[in-house]
């Protein structure tokens, strides 16, 4: 019928009767026995009848095979197929859809109430909304899926008003999380996946988004408490909940800084207390003190750094809100101590022989890498630098230094955070002893090939390099003729290694072993070389004034005291005073105790330690000040004119890896400059500085 020539093709008729059938079987069969059905029955029937209708479709094509290659490709007609499915789509499911969104939405509440549902019927129901389409999702989304949606929202907006109420923070966020995998889970077993994403994002719009921050505040049960509670199944939870939601973690962080701020300030304050009700003369109770202080910070680190990574995922967001609150109690002051100073005294308790902390070598290295983590939050970086290598200067000097591997491996660790200017001193002075002991090896070889030079005293002297070292007064004291010997030797030798270095001698770093002979027995002191000069007066003399002593050491009189009261008030009374008294003064007479005798055959008398706080951060405002200089220079010679605003800014902004500058320190360090020659203000705006070259 379809072959034939015109007049007799009949290809436009059988088309039309193709699409007759099916309206005819539509009508009287399928229509009838869905109207008779509801609900779940509906949707069974609606299933069998388009599984049917769908065959029907596919063998009718068949059938008309030819029609459908040769009589509609060349009118650009619909195709069979896409006919037949069509008719049931604009006879069946236009008038249906409605029911059956409904019905299918019952049912899905009646699953989230924890029913048993037919989830292949509804798989099968939610099948026919997509290929009713004919490859077009319009039917699946504006029939169904909004209206789901919609649901969704109200179903969980009132589940939520009830849970705030009746629920505790982690309570509520079991549900939410629970509620969420299985909206998951119906995407996998029955929904279209193009729904998972907007499913999800409606039920935590309503669960998380609306009470994010009353979830948040819950009084006792809040992230404060979850964090105060150590909490941390709760605390992984709740980022994994509010990391869904848009800026959903900004205010866990925030809380998260607070409570991490909190915490620190706390320690502070504790240190403060426990520094201010020891009395002044326990000042190795203050010292401990401070070394308990800065191991809980750095066990607050450890704490606070493992929720980062472990509750919070490594999050950017948590790593900054922890180095900001660490950033401000790492910088407070404990009874008059830097946060700077206190981490170099750690490190010297941890480096030096005898320290309080008696650790292995792999805790050492562990909490030697703590320390420097912490350095990362402290802005005063110079002033670390310049305790650290005063007592790394003690430690080299007077062999104090437990280990040379831990004294190389921190000056790693700190390179590696702080840049190789801020160790190059360090490194320079433990390179300095290395080249020191080669040096004494030469001396002792020197004196046996020649021992007409012999001073018969052994002498051990340490060079060391001027711009490595802290700086030390350089006093000129009357040395005894014995001592003067040895400088001369070892001036000779020196001579002969190299012709253009000056030697200065710094004897207030020095000790001396001295034999002392008391009527009891004979007693080698360990004393410094200051100590050890004055005693050697008395063997001229027995008894010395005050003045004459000063006169014959040529110290100063503060130095003079120090070392009288070390060697007359204190434990070992090396030297008996008139009157007999505590303290000394310029009217005093001194002579040898030869009654002095002690249990051990070899003391050593220590000298009152001067405060060098003062003088660290003295130095420190000094090599500031040049810092600040040469900032400004550096940033004026390539930029030529700049505004005042912008150069203080740059200027903040290149010192900042080392300390934080004062703003009035650089205005200062500008009019310096300006009155040297290196800047001018512009003629027209006082604001703006010119470079001089």
């Amino acid at each position: 019928m379809c072959t034939q020539k015109p007049p007799h093709d009949y290809s436009q008729q059988l088309y039309e009767k193709y699409r007759e059938s099916f309206e005819e079987y539509i009508t009287s069969m399928v229509l009838p026995s869905l109207r008779e059905k509801h609900d779940e029955f509906m949707l069974r029937e609606l299933v069998k009848r388009w599984s049917n209708h769908k065959v029907m479709v596919r063998w009718l094509s068949r059938f008309f095979h030819y029609l459908d290659r040769y009589f509609i490709s060349r009118r650009s007609l619909p195709p069979l197929r896409e006919v037949g499915l069509s008719c049931f789509r604009d006879l069946v499911y236009q008038e249906i859809k409605g029911k059956v969104k409904s019905a299918v939405i019952s049912l899905i509440d009646r699953e989230r109430e924890g029913e048993q549902i037919d989830r292949a019927l509804l798989k099968n129901v939610l099948d026919i909304f997509v290929e009713i389409g004919l490859g077009s999702m319009e039917c699946y989304e504006n029939d169904f899926e909004d209206f789901l949606l919609k649901d969704t929202a109200d179903y969980y907006s009132i589940k939520a008003q009830t849970w705030i109420l009746e629920d505790s923070c982690p309570d509520y966020m079991l549900k939410a999380e629970e509620c969420l995998k299985r909206e998951k889970e119906r995407v996998a077993h029955y929904l279209h996946s193009s729904s998972e994403q907007k499913l999800l994002e409606k039920v935590q719009h309503e669960l998380l988004t609306q009470y994010a921050s009353q979830l948040l505040e819950k009084e006792h049960s809040g992230c404060h408490a979850l964090l105060r509670d150590d909490k941390v199944e709760d605390l992984s939870r709740m980022y994994r909940l509010f990391s869904r939601i848009t800026r959903g973690l900004e205010p866990v962080s925030q809380i998260f800084k607070q409570h991490v701020t909190n915490e620190g300030t706390a320690l502070v304050k504790q240190a403060e207390d426990a520094a201010s009700n020891k009395k002044p003369e326990k000042k190795d109770m203050v010292g401990l003190q401070e070394q308990i202080f800065v191991r809980k910070i750095i066990e607050l680190h450890d704490k606070y750094v493992a929720y980062v990574t472990e509750c919070f995922q490594g999050h950017t967001l948590f790593h900054k809100a922890l180095k900001e609150a660490f950033e401000v109690f790492c910088n407070k002051g404990v009874s008059g101590s830097s946060n700077a100073e206190l981490l170099a005294t750690f490190c010297d308790n941890i480096l030096k022989k005898g320290g309080s902390e008696k650790l292995s070598d792999e805790a050492i290295e562990d909490t030697l890498e703590k320390v420097v983590r912490l350095l990362a939050y402290i802005s005063d970086k110079d002033l670390f630098a310049e305790f650290y290598r005063k007592k790394l200067a003690r430690r080299l000097l007077f062999d104090k230094s437990a280990n040379d591997e831990h004294e190389r491996s921190i000056l790693t660790k700190l390179k590696q955070q702080c840049g190789g200017q801020f160790t190059s001193k360090m490194e320079g002075m433990v390179t300095d002893l290395t080249v020191a002991r080669d040096h004494q090896t030469k001396f002792e070889e020197f004196i046996s090939n020649h021992p007409e030079l012999n001073p018969g005293i052994d002498l051990a002297v340490t060079v060391l390099t001027t711009g490595f070292w802290p700086s030390y007064k350089s006093f000129d004291i009357n040395l005894p003729s014995e001592m003067v010997k040895c400088v001369e030797v070892f001036k000779e030798f020196y001579q002969t290694r190299t012709k253009h270095r000056k030697l200065t001698w710094i004897y207030s770093l020095g000790t001396c072993n001295i034999s002392a002979k008391f009527e009891a027995k004979t007693i080698e002191l360990i004393v410094t070389t200051y100590q050890a000069a004055l005693l050697l007066l008395f063997n001229g003399a027995d008894r010395l004034s005050y003045s004459e002593i000063v006169t014959q050491l040529n110290l100063s009189d503060d130095d003079v005291v120090r070392l009288l009261h070390s060697l007359s008030c204190a434990k070992y009374k090396i030297l008996n005073k008139e009157p007999s008294n505590k303290s000394i003064s310029p009217n005093d007479v001194f002579e040898y105790n030869s009654k002095f005798t002690d249990k051990m055959r070899r003391i050593k008398i220590p000298l009152p330690p001067v405060d060098e706080k003062k003088k660290v951060v003295e130095d420190v405002d000094k090599d500031r000040r040049y810092a600040i200089d040469a900032s400004i220079v550096r940033i004026m010679k390539s930029r030529k004119v700049l505004g005042h605003q912008q150069l203080v800014m740059e200027c903040v902004e290149q010192l900042g890896r080392m300390f934080k500058p004062d703003f009035k320190a650089i205005k200062k360090r500008i009019e310096d400059l300006i009155t040297r020659d290196y800047l001018e203000r512009d003629k027209d705006n006082p604001n703006v500085y010119r470079y001089l070259a």
